[in-house]
C-alpha cells in the first residue's frame, strides 16, 4: 500500500497534522539533512578563503611524510636567468604565512642559492636608548595570503656588486598581478640568521604602515624557503636612478628636475619623521637607502641597521664607506641623535642635486672630521638653486643643535616646491663606478644593493 492510501486510511481529511506524520521523513527530515549539508559546507569554503590556518588544523594529518616540491632554477650557474617564467614552489603540506617564535623552525635543507650581494649594516657608535619596546619574539604578520608560487621568477640585478657573504638572495617575481621583490634566506644560513631574518620581517610589521615606506606584503615563514615580500619600486634605488638620469634616451624615461628634488625630499623627510616619532634613529640616509617607485615616489629602506641597533642592541662595527654621510659627533664616535640623521638628509640633497656625485668626493675619510672643524660645508652644485643649498647648508651644521627640526625642513620644502623649476637636470657624462667607490670611501669588502 502506498503512502498516500495509508494517508487516506489514516488520517480524516483535513488532518494536517495526521497527514504530517505520515509523511515526516520527505517534509521534514530529508530538507533539514539537506540544509544542514549546505551549511557545512558554506562554513568550510568561508574557513578556507578567511582562515585557512584553521582549516589546516581541522584537516586529518596524513600519515605520510611531508613531500617537497622542487625548487626551480635556484642552483642555477650566476648570470643564467634559468628562473624566468619559472615559479618557486613551496614545500608541501600548503600553510599561510603566519609566525612563531624563531626557535620552532627546523633547519631544512634547499638548493645552492644564486649568491646576491646586499648593503653592508649601517654602523652606530653607540645605541641610543628609545621608548620603542622591542619584541622578544616575532609577533603573527597582518593576515596577508600568498599563494602557493611566485610567478616570473628572476634573479634581481643590481647597479653594480662587490664581493658578498650575505644570507640573502634577492629575485624579483609577480604575486597577485603586482611586482613584488622576495628577500630569500639561503639554505647555508644558521639558526642566528634564520632568527634575524624572521625577526627583521617582524620588526617591519610591528612598525607599520607608510606611505613612503616600502611595502612589506607578506612572509612564508613556516616552510622552507623562508621568503620575506616587499612591493617592488620600479626605478630602484634613487643613486642608480641619478645615474640613469645623467644618460640620453634611456628607457623607461628618467628625467630629474628640481621641483621633483622637492618632491622626493619631502617624502623621505616624511618617513623620517615617522621613524622619529617612534624614536628610531636611521642612521643611514643617503641615495643608496631611498628606493624610487615607476611613478617617481621616494621611499625610505635600509631599514635592517635600525633593526638590529634597536631590537638586538648591537652597536655595529665601524663602517668606512658610512663616514661620508656621517654627522662630526659620530665621527668623533659620540651618541647619534635625531640631528644626526638631518646632518645625513642635508647630504642626500646634495647627491640629488648632483646626479648622484660623491659627497666630500675631495677629502680623504681619513681627513673629513678635521674638514668639519674648519667649518669647511659641501660645495654649491651648478644645478642647485639657491632655496636648495640654503636646505642643505642648514642641515650640514657643524653643531647638531643648530640644525633645524624635521618639522622645520619639511616647511622648507613645501615652500620651495612652490617655486622650483621644472627644467630638466643634466649632469656631465656617466658615472665611473671604481671612481665614485673611492671617492665615497667604500672599502673593498663592502657590497651594494637595495634589499
Amino acid at each position: 500500500m502506498s503512502s498516500l492510501s495509508d494517508a487516506d486510511y489514516q488520517c480524516k481529511h483535513g488532518d494536517t497534522i495526521c497527514e504530517i506524520r505520515v509523511y515526516e521523513q520527505e517534509v521534514i527530515i530529508v530538507p533539514i539533512l539537506l540544509l544542514a549539508s549546505f551549511l557545512v559546507t558554506l562554513v568550510f569554503i568561508l574557513l578556507l578563503r578567511y582562515c585557512p590556518e584553521k582549516v589546516d588544523r581541522v584537516r586529518p594529518k596524513s600519515s605520510k611524510p611531508t613531500t617537497r616540491r622542487i625548487l626551480h632554477g635556484i642552483d642555477a650557474p650566476p648570470g643564467i636567468n634559468v628562473l624566468e617564467h619559472e615559479s618557486i614552489a613551496l614545500d608541501m603540506p600548503s600553510t599561510y604565512s603566519t609566525f612563531h617564535p624563531p626557535n620552532t623552525y627546523p633547519s631544512k635543507t634547499l638548493s645552492t642559492p644564486v649568491a646576491t650581494p646586499s648593503f653592508p649594516a649601517s654602523p652606530a657608535p653607540q645605541p641610543v636608548k628609545a621608548s620603542f619596546t622591542p619584541i622578544v619574539q616575532p609577533r603573527e604578520l597582518p593576515r596577508q595570503r600568498l599563494p602557493e608560487s611566485f610567478n616570473l621568477v628572476t634573479p634581481l640585478p643590481t647597479a653594480f656588486s662587490l664581493q658578498s657573504n650575505s644570507s640573502v638572495s634577492l629575485y624579483r617575481a609577480r604575486m597577485e598581478n603586482r611586482n613584488v621583490v622576495l628577500r630569500v634566506l639561503n639554505d647555508s644560513a644558521d639558526a642566528s640568521e634564520r632568527h634575524n631574518f624572521l625577526g627583521f620581517a617582524s620588526f617591519l610589521a610591528q612598525l607599520g604602515p607608510h606611505p613612503f615606506l616600502p611595502e612589506l606584503l607578506g612572509v612564508v615563514s613556516l616552510r622552507a624557503p623562508l621568503v620575506t615580500v616587499v612591493e617592488e619600486l620600479e626605478n630602484r634605488d634613487l643613486l642608480s636612478f641619478l645615474w640613469r638620469c645623467r644618460q640620453d634616451h634611456v628607457d623607461p624615461p628618467c628625467e630629474m628636475t628640481e621641483r621633483r628634488i622637492f618632491t622626493m625630499a619631502k617624502q623621505v623627510a616624511s618617513a623620517l619623521e615617522f621613524l622619529h616619532s617612534k624614536d628610531l634613529l636611521h642612521g643611514n640616509i643617503r641615495a643608496r637607502s631611498i628606493l624610487v617607485s615607476k611613478e617617481f615616489t621616494a621611499k625610505l629602506w635600509g631599514l635592517h641597521g635600525v633593526y638590529t641597533r634597536k631590537n638586538q642592541g648591537v652597536t655595529q662595527k665601524e663602517d668606512p664607506s658610512m663616514k661620508k654621510w656621517q654627522a662630526p659627533e659620530l665621527l668623533a664616535r659620540r651618541p647619534a641623535s635625531q640631528s644626526s640623521d638631518i646632518w645625513s638628509f642635508g647630504v642626500l640633497l646634495y647627491e640629488m642635486a648632483t646626479m648622484g656625485e660623491a659627497p666630500f668626493a675631495e677629502i680623504p675619510v681619513t681627513e673629513l672630521l678635521q674638514f668639519h672643524q674648519r667649518g669647511k660645508s659641501l660645495k654649491k652644485p651648478s644645478n642647485c638653486s639657491n632655496t636648495l643649498h640654503a636646505i642643505i647648508k642648514g642641515c650640514c651644521q657643524w653643531k647638531d643643535q643648530d640644525r633645524p627640526s624635521l618639522a622645520e625642513v619639511n616647511r622648507k620644502l613645501l615652500s620651495g616646491e612652490k617655486s622650483a623649476s621644472e627644467k630638466v637636470l643634466k649632469a656631465p657624462g656617466t658615472v665611473n663606478i671604481e671612481q665614485y667607490l673611492q671617492e665615497a670611501g667604500y672599502g673593498e669588502a663592502n657590497s651594494y644593493t637595495v634589499f
